[in-house]
């Protein structure tokens, strides 16, 4: 689904939960090999059955899995204060879950938290669900509802090279924002000292302001592939809290 054109007002270019200027964009670049891999999954080839529980995810993450999802994106971070991470696709086939796809990543650049605050360069650690997508490029095939507007991301872009192709497609993840809406949507209804702006974008190889970055190839992905009639969440974290 699209909808083009849309003009949003944003006072203040904000996104992945801070202001965008000079080095401070959210961060594309090549695929690149990061150590390990998802628990229990490092050598799973792509629809390789892994179980009836997502791996390297303990019993209070998943509780806040919905028990209608169908298709789970986990964010694996290497550390609590890394920047890097391992991104897996899991979709459910009956009971079980089958991984379907991973690439390397990129967390906040301070690592993760439990209690994200405006520019503290750390991604939120937690379950949200996956519901809106758009970008600066027209929709690749989204099953999410897609908003494609190059003004309104290009607002948001760092000038520098590295950085221009940061919003080409994008997934909103719903933390402290309103469902329904474009990614680049200002309203944050917890307040804007919990940040906001936090979305699945393009990697530029380095860690982010508080974003999940992965290969355009796992953009285009996750677009054609997350359904909301399978309800899509995200599970996210560095792998000491994932596991507990």
């Amino acid at each position: 689904m699209r909808r083009g054109g849309v003009r949003h007002a944003i006072c203040a270019a904000l996104a992945c939960g801070v202001l965008l200027a000079g080095g401070t964009a959210c961060d594309h670049t090549a695929e690149r090999k990061v150590p390990g891999g998802a628990p229990g999954a490092a050598s799973a080839s792509p629809g390789e059955a892994v179980g009836t529980r997502l791996p390297g995810v303990g019993d209070r993450m998943w509780r806040q899995v919905p028990a209608s999802t169908r298709q789970v994106v986990v964010v694996y971070g290497d550390r609590g204060d890394s920047p890097d991470s391992l991104t897996v696709l899991y979709e459910k086939q009956g009971s079980t879950w089958e991984r379907t796809a991973g690439w390397p990543a990129h967390n906040g650049r301070s690592g993760w938290t439990t209690d994200h605050r405006m520019d503290d360069e750390r991604t939120p650690v937690g379950v949200f669900t996956l519901t809106d997508a758009g970008g600066t490029l027209e929709d690749p095939g989204s099953r999410l509802e897609y908003w494609h507007d190059d003004n309104a991301y290009a607002s948001m872009l760092n000038p520098e090279e590295a950085h221009v192709h940061d919003f080409d497609y994008v997934i909103a993840i719903d933390y402290n924002r309103l469902k329904g809406a474009p990614p680049f949507d200002w309203s944050r209804p917890d307040g804007v000292e919990k940040g906001g702006g936090i979305w699945l974008h393009m990697d530029h190889g380095d860690g982010t302001s508080a974003c999940v970055t992965v290969p355009e190839t796992g953009m285009k992905t996750l677009l054609r592939t997350l359904d909301p009639a399978k309800r899509p969440v995200v599970v996210m974290g560095d792998r000491e809290r994932l596991k507990s």
